[in-house]
């Protein structure tokens, strides 16, 4: 079945991100987390300029399984670079809580679009597969342009149905 969307990158590229996971979220001081962070706060192990984590090839031993376990599904470079044409919050501070607020937003959907996709590879039923397509497309917005596209009902409702849908494959594999 082909999609009648053009699904984002679902992967991870640091290299396209402007480190909004090492920003955008708050960590707890415990086994997952060495240190207490606020959301929407640089995490002090990133360099000066904020570029990189000064401390990536030791995260576990620091104390940082959480950084390690932490994937965005794509949805860091797609902040990035799509709703936010290159321009990072290292540049422009004003920035940050935008782009932290749109990755917060568009991670779970990028998830969601991981698992259904997935789901559509099991040996299921040819409607499941069309639900699978039309969450698929309802999560997929025509040429978004902001995060607010990402808000749209449509969109959300989508997002609230996925896992009921997963849960109703149950049966299947």
């Amino acid at each position: 079945m082909t999609l009648p969307v053009t699904l984002p990158t679902l992967t991870d590229d640091c290299s396209k991100c402007a480190a909004l996971c090492c920003v955008a979220y708050p960590f707890d001081a415990d086994e997952d987390f060495a240190l207490l962070k606020r959301a929407d706060s640089p995490c002090p192990n990133l360099s000066d300029g904020c570029l990189n984590c000064t401390i990536h090839a030791d995260l576990l031993p620091k104390g940082f399984g959480g950084c390690v376990a932490y994937q965005c599904a794509g949805a860091g470079q797609r902040v990035t670079q799509e709703l936010f044409d290159g321009e990072t919050w290292r540049d422009d501070p004003d920035l940050l809580e935008h782009m932290t607020y749109a990755l917060r937003v568009l991670r779970p959907i990028h998830e969601a679009l991981l698992l259904l996709q997935e789901a559509s590879r099991l040996p299921i039923p040819e409607s499941a597969k069309r639900q699978a397509l039309s969450l698929t497309t309802a999560l997929c917005p025509d040429v978004p342009k902001s995060v607010h596209d990402f808000e749209d009902p449509e969109v959300q409702d989508a997002l609230a149905d996925v896992p009921a849908y997963l849960q109703s494959l149950a049966p299947f594999v």
